[in-house]
């Protein structure tokens, strides 16, 4: 059994979860649009040029949640999987996490977005376990704050680590998937880095050393 990691937007999706998901708070009228489309549209800018200050942007897309009760959330979210999400799936991806299913490999998502965003999509994915940013809650209320390391860049390497301080699971033979440069310091840690569908500087890095890129989007 090996360990079979994989980033979650723009991998195993066709697009980024975050930014979509801020873009449907802004199509529910669920926050100001003028001022939140141009934070969401920044950040998102700054994620791809690996540029990001993950500490401001958790606070700017956890802050609507201390406004609603987790069950009115809950609900929420689902419209946002039905509408959002689930047209963003890929059957090239379905397939490479049931190749890796078949082989009795462990599957972990481990992403930047919060996870009060993705714990539902990897469930819906279904993957063995996500590592991703909690948000505090607080008397079953959202704070608006965030738990332990972002994991995000060297962060999802600190996590993933800590992870595996509690598990039976190591990196020997391990698989890594992503489409980002941001997560260079976890595909040089695995055994086998994957580039999906990789932005620029990424694909320069997989081609220069020789890494497999896959292409999920084909179909």
């Amino acid at each position: 059994m090996a360990l079979a990691i994989f980033d979650l937007d723009n991998t195993l999706i066709a697009g980024d979860s975050d930014h979509l998901w801020g873009e449907f708070l802004i199509a529910e009228g669920l926050v100001d649009e003028a001022s939140y489309r141009q934070q969401n549209d920044r950040f998102y800018q700054d994620y791809q040029a690996a540029q990001l200050d993950i500490d401001a942007y958790l606070r700017f897309a956890l802050s609507p949640l201390p406004e609603r009760t987790s069950a009115e959330w809950q609900k929420i979210h689902q419209r946002y999987l039905e509408q959002a999400i689930k047209p963003l799936l890929l059957p090239a991806a379905t397939r490479l996490l049931q190749q890796h299913r078949e082989r009795g490999d462990y599957l972990l998502i481990i992403t930047a977005t919060n996870g009060f965003i993705t714990r539902p999509i990897a469930e819906l994915l279904g993957v063995d376990e996500i590592l991703a940013t909690d948000p505090e809650v607080i008397d079953n209320c959202y704070t608006g704050n965030y738990l332990g390391t972002p994991c995000f860049g060297d962060g999802k390497v600190i996590n993933l680590q800590q992870w595996l301080q509690h598990s039976t699971h190591t990196l020997a033979g391990s698989y890594f998937y992503s489409d980002s440069i941001n997560d260079l310091p976890l595909l040089e840690q695995v055994s086998n880095p994957v580039a999906v569908n990789p932005d620029e500087r990424l694909e320069a890095i997989a081609v220069e050393r020789q890494w497999p890129v896959l292409d999920l989007r084909s179909e």
